[in-house]
């Protein structure tokens, strides 16, 4: 079963509608959620959970294990996800910690966009938090997205990989009006450009944003942006793969958004960041990990399952959660 959710939009965002739920294999086989039953679907792909909610999307990986209320798992997540606030010497919103021992340590990363000072950004990580413990409430591996941060954590080290899945692909429904050429080669030009400079960030902050006028008179607004534990290279690939899914999936559209585990890219026909913080020349650099208290064995397991969601974009909806299931 996946949950998904149909949104109402405010008054001034009548252009968003719900499309569609795809899983994409590791063989790069798609499977539609009308053709296959959910006994076929999680045989063939690990099974992921995908919820827009009022402000956040989330996928739960059930494939990396699940953990147990009280467990040591559980008591280490919630002791490293508490702590986030007491680290005050991080001003320029990224957090890198690990917590516990093997088979039973946890390891986060908290993102937060560059217009974020510390109050907003611990504030967006801590919704965040209550919302995964709430629609991921035992899988040990989880990501929330939201328009102003990101937070993940699993039972595997995740600082310094370059991952691309699981994908969430957020599409608005307003068509491009003048030259839709104009508009591709402008829209193009201008993500590029931020994917150049968001990559050419320090271990502290890769972030981008920036505007271009498109087609007949509009302005379109742009934003990139990788977890700085990235190299040059990799958020560069990561970036360049997030914007080639432009003229495949937002073809013709005025906004759209790629969220991945270790970049993201937004664009959109309004401005929805404010100005980018400056960072401290002599801020120290990420924190090292939480100390580590003795803990027990046993290790996890593994898979990658790709999903895309054309859906609502998720920055300024109230929403109604359905269920939608699949059978043959």
């Amino acid at each position: 079963m996946y949950l998904v959710s149909h949104t109402t939009p405010f008054p001034e965002e009548k252009s968003f509608s719900l499309w569609f739920v795809t899983c994409e294999c590791l063989r790069k086989r798609t499977i539609t959620m009308a053709a296959v039953s959910l006994r076929l679907l999680s045989f063939l792909c690990c099974l992921f959970v995908i919820i827009i909610s009022q402000a956040s999307a989330q996928t739960c990986d059930n494939s990396r294990g699940n953990y147990t209320i009280n467990s040591t798992y559980h008591n280490n997540l919630n002791t490293l996800l508490s702590n986030f606030s007491s680290h005050t010497e991080i001003n320029y919103g990224f957090y890198n910690f690990s917590y516990g021992q093997e088979p039973d340590k946890v390891y986060t990363i908290g993102l937060c966009r560059g217009d974020q000072n510390q109050n907003q950004c611990l504030k967006c990580l801590n919704e965040s938090r209550v919302s995964l413990a709430d629609k991921c409430p035992n899988q040990k591996e989880a990501i929330d997205w939201r328009g102003e941060c990101m937070l993940r954590y699993s039972n595997r080290s995740i600082f310094g990989l370059m991952e691309n899945n699981p994908k969430v692909l957020l599409v608005r429904q307003e068509n491009v009006t003048g030259s839709l050429d104009e508009f591709t080669e402008v829209l193009g030009n201008l993500m590029r450009n931020l994917s150049s400079t968001a990559a050419s960030g320090d271990s502290r902050r890769k972030y981008a944003t920036g505007s271009m006028p498109t087609s007949n008179f509009q302005i379109t607004y742009g934003f990139t942006e990788c977890t700085p534990d990235l190299s040059l290279q990799e958020c560069t690939q990561c970036l360049g793969e997030a914007i080639a899914d432009i003229p495949v999936y937002f073809n013709g559209k005025t906004g759209g958004n790629v969220l991945k585990p270790s970049c993201r890219i937004r664009f959109d026909p309004y401005s929805f960041y404010g100005s980018t913080l400056k960072l401290d020349p002599d801020a120290p650099p990420p924190a090292t990990p939480l100390p580590s208290p003795p803990t027990n064995n046993n290790s996890s397991s593994q898979g990658i399952c790709h999903f895309l969601l054309n859906s609502v974009f998720f920055f300024t909806y109230s929403f109604v959660e359905r269920k939608v299931s699949a059978s043959l």
